[in-house]
């Protein structure tokens, strides 16, 4: 079903990030349908800086209706500048069940590749088939912390089937296009117990992994082996990648010792990464 948005102007679209390697981005939509419980950090900011009031009104999406004049604006004041620009840090560009959402961002990509500038972009919904269409720079990912459908249902209750999102994002690996995933912000066991070797196998045809702490968590706090735990699970990545001769980036914050910096350097020299906080 194609959900209805509401609308709004802005000022401006495109700007610099200070998210974690990021380098421009832009927001063309107000809110997030998928309701993130873990909690959401772009909810928790945008009711800090008064965008919004409440949860119920932050699910209810708002398009920037005039995203698409500014972009064509903006972009020839800052092309000369930007490495990428990234689709979205503080909401979906492939909302589920918002076909006009997603119309605008595969819109709002192909000016960027007009003006040879690579995109990234990261979905819990589903990515189009016809991305195939955009540049080759360009890369997708989905966000991925699970495969229990209870524990989405629980804290992304209104996101895409992890089904669904795995087979849209193969779809762009057959066509040959760059595809990772963020697996990010994943849990801790007292929360959820799984095996992160399925997790990791359920992509295992992606180009780059990305995997980061959940954190504002109660819970999380209250898991004593928490710092062991993310170690651990860091370690997985950086095996799991290495044995594949993948990208990799484990997030701040995320390893708490050493040999973080000494088991990723090697790889980041290589490959552009990207990294989104935990939307």
């Amino acid at each position: 079903m194609n959900k209805i948005c509401t609308y709004i102007e802005r000022k401006s679209l495109l700007y610099k990030t200070g998210v974690e390697y990021g380098d421009y981005t832009i927001n063309h939509v107000e809110g997030c349908s998928h309701g993130c419980l873990y909690p959401c950090y772009a909810l928790l900011m945008a009711k800090r800086f008064g965008r919004v009031k409440s949860y119920d009104e932050w699910i209810k999406p708002k398009i920037v209706s005039n995203a698409v004049k500014l972009l064509q604006k903006e972009i020839p004041k800052h092309s000369n500048k930007i490495k990428f620009v990234h689709l979205c840090f503080s909401t979906d560009p492939f909302m589920y069940g918002y076909q006009e959402i997603s119309d605008l961002s595969v819109r709002l990509i192909g000016l960027l590749n007009e003006a040879d500038i690579k995109c990234t972009a990261l979905t819990k919904g589903i990515l189009p088939l016809h991305l195939t269409e955009s540049s080759n720079a360009n890369e997708f990912g989905i966000t991925l912390i699970s495969l229990n459908e209870g524990y989405r249902n629980k804290y992304e209750p209104f996101s895409a089937p992890y089904k669904d999102r795995i087979s849209s994002l193969y779809q762009l690996h057959k066509k040959g296009i760059r595809t990772w995933v963020s697996i990010e912000p994943y849990p801790t066991p007292n929360i959820i117990n799984q095996d992160f070797k399925k997790i990791l196998d359920s992509v295992a045809f992606v180009d780059k992994i990305i995997f980061g702490r959940l954190n504002y968590s109660a819970l999380v706090s209250q898991y004593r082996p928490q710092k062991d735990f993310y170690n651990s699970m860091a370690y997985q990545v950086i095996e799991f990648c290495k044995a594949k001769n993948k990208d990799y980036y484990i997030k701040d914050g995320t390893m708490t010792n050493h040999l973080k910096i000494n088991q990723t350097a090697s790889l980041f020299s290589a490959h552009e990464t990207v990294a989104m906080a935990g939307e």
